[in-house]
């Protein structure tokens, strides 16, 4: 009789405990929370309706809170030491609703289908362009941040998908305030549509973004820039929702526009706006 083949012993899941820090993933649910608030009250916008374009606003704010989540819920476990790939990969499946799924169903139903009316099946393309190339953006910066010394980087590979999500939803939101008379988007349509395909190519890119990860608590800076800082949050609170209406648009512009002129700034010029230690270049 032949022996019986050995086998080995299934790993015993009870030893391998899985790191789950409560505050920064708290932060990403809220990302996830806004995301999907963002598509009900795209789905409950009913075009003709009195409050139609109230529920668009509603919905775009809330995409631009999920911003807010995101770009606090990594900072917070960086300044805690409490990064983990559990964390990582939660905020890439938020990121995924919030920014991905919301922002394409928003165009395509808002804007694009007035451009294109009968030919609804050309505006989903657009819509599922803008959505697998954001899930490709999310996949790649998952690889490429479990790869040994990834950590050495500090740049984005490709616009973030949180920026483009914002510019989408900032612009929206600034040409809706635009025609709240007309009730209307207009000819603005063309642009929000011009622009969601090239952010679409913009995430999957190779231009590189700051990711500004240096920033935080122990981050020195000069006077200038904290007087700077202090006139646009007093600008802020004085104006408010005038001021947020262009605000925000010019932010993600010109955060998108950066990455292009960075590669022609001087290094000095680059450790001033992105405030950099004096470490080894990684981007070149």
């Amino acid at each position: 009789m032949s022996e019986p083949i050995s086998q080995k012993p299934a790993p015993d899941d009870s030893d391998a405990k899985l790191k789950i820090y409560f505050l920064p993933n708290l932060l990403t649910a809220g990302n996830l929370f806004c995301g999907f608030v963002a598509l009900t009250k795209i789905v409950d916008a009913v075009p003709g309706t009195d409050n139609y374009f109230a529920q668009i606003e509603l919905s775009l704010a809330f995409i631009l809170l999920a911003c807010i989540f995101d770009l606090f819920d990594g900072r917070v476990a960086r300044m805690g030491g409490i990064e983990s790939p559990f964390g990582r990969e939660f905020d890439s499946l938020a990121d995924l609703i919030s920014f991905g799924v919301a922002p394409a169903f928003l165009v395509q139903r808002v804007v694009l289908a007035d451009v294109f009316g009968e030919y609804r099946q050309i505006s989903w393309l657009i819509a599922s362009i803008y959505l697998l190339c954001g899930a490709f953006r999310l996949a790649r910066f998952n690889c490429l941040a479990a790869m040994p010394n990834s950590s050495a980087s500090k740049d984005f590979l490709g616009f973030p998908i949180p920026s483009a999500a914002g510019l989408v939803a900032s612009l929206t939101l600034l040409i809706i305030h635009f025609n709240e008379k007309e009730k209307s988007l207009g000819n603005w349509n063309y642009l929000i549509a011009v622009v969601l395909v090239f952010l679409s190519a913009m995430m999957v890119s190779t231009v590189r973004y700051p990711s500004f990860k240096s920033l935080g608590l122990r981050s020195t800076t000069t006077f200038l820039k904290i007087i700077t800082g202090a006139l646009f949050v007093g600008c802020i609170l004085i104006l408010r929702e005038k001021i947020l209406y262009y605000v925000l648009p010019i932010f993600f512009t010109a955060y998108l526009i950066y990455g292009f002129v960075r590669p022609s700034l001087s290094r000095a010029w680059r450790r001033e706006i992105e405030e950099e230690d004096d470490e080894p270049d990684e981007a070149n």
